[in-house]
């Protein structure tokens, strides 16, 4: 499967959300369901690499499909602010490239 800009990605979450009437959730809503969405990753990695095994009746998630539902929201979050996400990353970076550029020990890069 070919790579995904996030420009694409947010298109392709737009021309999904633009199929219906309701469009997107307010900001309020969709922070709640990233907040929801974050803490069900939360669950599988702690059932991945926790002490808390899952119940055999739970459902089968991974942290893979929680992963993809976080950035389906997120995208949603940001189509509905008319954010840039790719801008926003770019932003973002600059700055730990600038205010963190000496924060962290760099690997050693000789041989």
């Amino acid at each position: 499967m070919p790579e995904k800009s996030l420009a694409e990605i947010q298109r392709e979450v737009d021309r999904y959300i633009g199929q219906f009437k309701e469009g997107y959730f307010s900001p309020l809503a969709l922070m709640a369901r990233l907040s929801e969405e974050v803490g069900e990753l939360a669950r599988e990695v702690n059932h991945s690499y926790g002490e808390k095994p899952k119940k055999p009746d739970e459902e089968d998630n991974s942290i893979e499909m929680e992963l993809g539902d976080i950035l389906f929201i997120l995208s949603c979050f940001a189509n509905s602010l008319d954010i840039d996400l790719t801008e926003a990353h770019d932003k973002v970076m600059a700055k730990f490239n600038t205010r963190d550029a000496n924060r962290w020990t760099p690997k050693n890069t000789e041989q």
